[in-house]
Formats: structure tokens, sequence, C-alpha cells
């Protein structure tokens, strides 16, 4: 029908595409993190078949790895916007193609005149949480060439006990969009009464109301519709004055953080809902309640984020820079981000808008152990600027003045609602002052964790440990020849070097030993006979280790330190470090250890002091 207008959707290529339907070329210009929407209207036919074809082409600095890998390669890669541990990093072998291609979601959408983009959902709070509004702000595209009266409708329900929805608001809006032409559209706040809240895991329950907005075009139907999940929640960030740590509050209450570091759930970018809520309630049956998304993967998918709404995990996102790659790595790196800034700026701000509306995203941060280049740290400082509404020291009862219609509504701003943060080890985090601070990644005595010396900081954004699967996966995933065990090679001080096989090698294994300082944990527990002996032997260490860093941790709560993040929970692939379960999604006991640790109310030695402690982080 001549009212009818259809679009060919892509919610992520790389790095660049040319896409031909029935013989007509369109161009998806570079950037692995933007969406790229084609109206096709006019070039499909209504009867009988359609072609489709689509050549990507790489980034255009695929990078070269050395012979010794490294972090990140030769950090080509880092020109472009793009992943950056596609080049290899310590705990990843290099991807060939660079994850050349359609890497994310493709989708035919069907609307009338009238298109929906980009709303933007936030929710304010008044006295003490009872009273809340939410705000909405859309953009109303008009593909006519005559004006459109329109209806403009939103919804808001609640799911009750089974199959049972309260709906809460039904209001509609009558609005006229001037023929080719782009509408921004402040919906007035609704207002709510003690709206179920949206907590953390381990502070309450992940409450969710579905939020529906359809425009219908007088005489015509509906044109477009949009929904989205969202929760009511106020998150909080700012430095502790006492420990010098980021704190983070969600709806007044502070949250001690105990949660590790993702890289991305599958290497080759295999990314399917049903993996990604295994990975996600994985770390919710942890007792965690943050992962950060750390800056040479992703910037994670929607559905990565709906899982995290779902089971109540706060979600740290960085953008696409690295120290190793961005001018801080070994060989040399350059310190000016990728060549084009004006598409690293496009890519994050598109990024925002897909994004924004998840409860559980908390933070964004400009890189991991290294800040943007000056102009692009500078448009995002400004482009994230919190809301009055926001500020940490904001008090409620000023809050009435900005509930209007005017450019100061919060939903208006690109995310005013949680805060920037340049850098990983800057502004709360490490030091906060930019320097290495991060660490250790190695095994550790488990009485080290509870000693006042072995962290400083208030917040460590990374400390890692080992990570050797179940045997079942050794055999499962490496041929014969890598199913023997580490050499265990006596020094004369009496600590034992472990020699892994070149196949443990190249899957980056970490050893249970650290010669002068460690003595080999899986001695400790006998010599090991064959790969069962040592994987279940491996499986102990895990459990100790990783149960005593989070009560190591936990026993400083709120008086040295505000959070700890471990480094890190899961692999990409098949590696053989810093993991809770394998690529395989089968738990190491380092998955219980730290169930058990940071269970809400936990019973714990303290082995440095040996007193019993008894700890509640509810």
């Amino acid at each position: 029908a001549g009212n009818r207008h259809v679009s060919l959707n892509f919610r992520g290529v790389n790095y660049s595409a040319e896409v031909y339907i029935n013989g007509h070329k369109e161009i998806l210009p570079k950037g692995m993190f933007r969406r790229h929407t084609l109206d096709i209207t006019e070039v499909l036919h209504p009867e009988g078949s359609n072609l489709l074809a689509v050549l990507v082409h790489p980034p255009d600095h695929p990078g070269t790895i050395p012979p010794q890998g490294g972090q990140g390669g030769d950090h080509e890669i880092g020109k472009d916007v793009a992943t950056q541990y596609v080049e290899g990093w310590d705990w990843m072998c290099p991807i060939r193609d660079r994850n050349t291609g359609i890497w994310d979601e493709v989708s035919i959408c069907i609307t009338g005149a009238v298109n929906i983009t980009d709303p933007h959902l936030v929710s304010t709070f008044h006295d003490d949480f009872k009273r809340s509004y939410l705000h909405c702000t859309l953009q109303l595209e008009n593909k006519s060439s005559w004006l459109a009266d329109c209806s403009l409708k939103i919804q808001v329900s609640a799911e009750l006990e089974g199959d049972i929805c309260l709906v809460e608001h039904l209001q509609s809006y009558a609005i006229s969009i001037p023929p080719r032409s782009v509408l921004e559209y402040t919906i007035p706040p609704l207002f709510f009464y003690k709206p179920n809240l949206w907590w953390p895991n381990g502070m309450g329950k992940q409450s969710l109301y579905n939020v529906e907005i359809s425009v219908d075009v007088n005489g015509l139907g509906e044109s477009d519709a949009w929904s989205h999940y969202f929760g009511f929640r106020k998150v909080e960030s700012s430095i502790d004055d006492s420990t010098g740590g980021r704190i983070f509050k969600v709806n007044g209450e502070p949250i001690f953080i105990r949660g590790g570091n993702w890289i991305l759930s599958d290497g080759l970018l295999r990314l399917t809902k049903k993996r990604y809520m295994t990975d996600i309630k994985f770390h919710a049956d942890m007792n965690f309640n943050m992962l950060r998304c750390w800056g040479g993967g992703l910037a994670e998918r929607p559905d990565f984020y709906h899982f995290c709404d779902v089971y109540g995990l706060m979600v740290w996102q960085e953008f696409w820079i690295t120290g190793d790659v961005d001018g801080r790595g070994l060989p040399i790196s350059n310190p000016d981000g990728p060549l084009d800034h004006a598409l690293f700026l496009l890519c994050a701000r598109d990024t925002v808008k897909l994004l924004r509306n998840h409860a559980s995203l908390a933070l964004w941060v400009g890189g991991n152990e290294q800040v943007p280049p000056i102009d692009i740290n500078r448009a995002l400082k400004n482009d994230l600027k919190l809301h009055p509404m926001f500020l940490s020291n904001q008090t409620t009862k000023n809050q009435g003045k900005y509930l209007s219609q005017d450019p100061s509504d919060p939903s208006r701003y690109l995310d005013g609602t949680r805060a920037y943060v340049q850098g990983s080890m800057w502004d709360g985090f490490a030091d906060g002052k930019g320097d290495f601070t991060d660490g250790p990644y190695e095994i550790q005595h488990p009485e080290s964790f509870f000693k006042n010396s072995f962290y400083k900081y208030g917040f460590n954004p990374e400390v890692g440990s080992v990570g050797v699967p179940v045997a079942a996966t050794i055999r499962a995933t490496m041929p014969p020849e890598g199913w023997s065990i580490p050499i265990f090679k006596k020094g004369i001080d009496g600590y034992i070097e472990e020699v892994p096989n070149p196949i443990w090698d190249y899957h980056k294994y970490i050893p249970y030993s650290k010669p002068g300082k460690v003595h080999d944990q899986i001695e400790l527990y006998g010599h090991p006979k064959d790969l069962d002996d040592f994987c279940e032997k491996a499986q102990l260490i895990n459990y100790v280790q990783y149960r005593a860093l989070l009560e190591g941790w936990t026993s400083f709560m709120w008086t040295k330190f505000t959070g700890v993040l471990i480094w890190k929970t899961q692999n990409p692939w098949t590696g053989l470090r810093g993991q809770f379960y394998d690529h395989l999604q089968d738990q190491t006991a380092g998955f219980y250890g730290c169930r058990c640790a940071a269970e809400p109310i936990h019973v714990q030695l303290n082995l440095a002091s040996y007193n019993i402690e008894v700890l509640s982080a509810t």
C-alpha cells in the first residue's frame, strides 16, 4: 500500500558493507558499533522474489601479530572503531578474520507514514521514593508528503502473579507532524505512587514494567509501535570520603560491589539469547551484583542487558579504549585513539541510545586503564553530564521544578541519569589517578587476601587468579597431546615451577605456583598422577582461592573497601585462566567459592587473624 514503508535494519556490521537489493546498491558506512537503517520500499518487488546480497569489508587496520603475541598485537586495530581483543591478549588468541561480518541482529520492519525512534525513559523520585514520575522523550518521523495528524499512546503495565497484567497508565496525545520531518516530542510526566522498585541482586526484587508506545495516523490505523521493559530505580555514584573508593547507591541504599570483569560471551560473536541467559544467571547465582564490560570487548547487546535487568546485575559499560592499544602498551602504542574521532563519538552516542533504557546499566566509563583522547573525553563528559535531579548531593525537595516539558526534562538528555568516569583507574577506582594499581592476576596464598597490606585502595577494578576447568572440558576441547599435565620442576629454594605442554601454553594457562613467593598449591594436596587427579586438585584450589579473595575484601567492607571486580569471570574461548565456568558453560569450583563468600549474610574465618566474622551485605 502507498502508506507502508519497509526498512532493512542492521544492528551491527564489522566494519563496513555494500548492500545490494534487487540490484540497487546501498552503502553501510564504517563503524562496528552503529546501527544502520535502509528504506527499501521503492526497490522491493511486491510480488515474487527479492534478492539481497551483502558484501562486508574488514576493519581498515587489521594489523599483524608479533611472534611473541602481546596485548592487542601490534595495536593497529586501535585506529578503527572496533573491538580490540581480536588481535589477541594474554588471555586470548587472535581472531584471524578480526570478526569481519554481520555480527548482530538483522531485521525488516514495516511501518506506516510515521515511525518511532529511540524513546528515552527516565524515572524520577520524590518523598523518599513514595512518589515517582516516568518521563519519556521520543522522535517521530513523518515520511509522507502530507501533514500527519496522529494519536500517540503510551501504556505502562506491571506483571503480577501468573499471566495477570495490571495496566497502571494508558494515555493518548494528539500530535501533528509536518511532511517529511522529524519531531522530538516529550510526553507529560506520568505519576506513580509507590511503584515497585528495581533492586540489584541480593538487595530486593528486580521489578520491571512493560512500557508500550504506539502511534496511529488518523484514518490509517497504527503506524508504528515500540516496547521496552523498564525498572524504576535511581543509581548514584560518587567517591567515598573515608576510603577513596567509588561508592554506588541504588534507591538511596549503598551497595557493596562484588562482581566481575566480563569480556564477551563468545570470541567469534556467536551470540544467542539462550547463552546470554545462562551467562548472566551464573553471575546472579554467584551472588554477584555488578559486571564490568571491558573496553577491549563489546558495547554489549540488548539481550545481555535484558538478562542483567532480569537477574539484577548492575553493568559498568566501557567505550572502545584500552591502555595497551591506546598509548600505554608495548610496543609503544598510539595515545590518540582511532583515526576518526567523529566516528568514535557517533558510535558512542548511538550505543547510548541503544542501551540507556536498561535498569541494569549503572555507569559509563571512557576506557580500560586509559582515558580517551582529550577531545573525545571532553565530548563524552558533555554528552553524559548528569541531569540536576541525579547529582548525588541533590535533595528531593528541590526536584519539583524539573517536572516540565522544557529542555530540563531529564528524558531530553542523551543520558543524564548515570555517571560517566573517564577511565577504569580514575576517580574512585584503583589509586584514582590512572597509575597501574589494579591486579594482581596470579595465584596467592589464601591468607594474603585478608591482610591489610594486600591492596591499599578503596575499589579494585581488576584482581584475578587461576582457572583450570574440569578434566572433561580439557578432553572435549583439546587433542590427546593436550591431556598431559604440567611438569613440576623443583628449584633449589624448594619452590616449584610448572611447565605446561605447548597446547596449554597456547591456551594461556596460569600456573598454581609462583616461584619465590607462592608454593605450588596443587602439591599441597599431593603430587597429581594424571589429568583427572590434577583437575580435581585444581578445583579444590579454585574454591579456596576465590572464596578467600571475596571473603578478604568483604572483611574490609566500608572500612577500607567499597568494592571489587574479579578479573575475570569467564572466557570467550577455551582458555585456561581466570574463569568461574568454562566455554562449554561447565562451572569450576571457583564458582562455588564465590557463591559461598558473597552470600548476603556470611560467617567466615579470617585467615590472617583467625577471628570468626559475621558479615551482612544486605
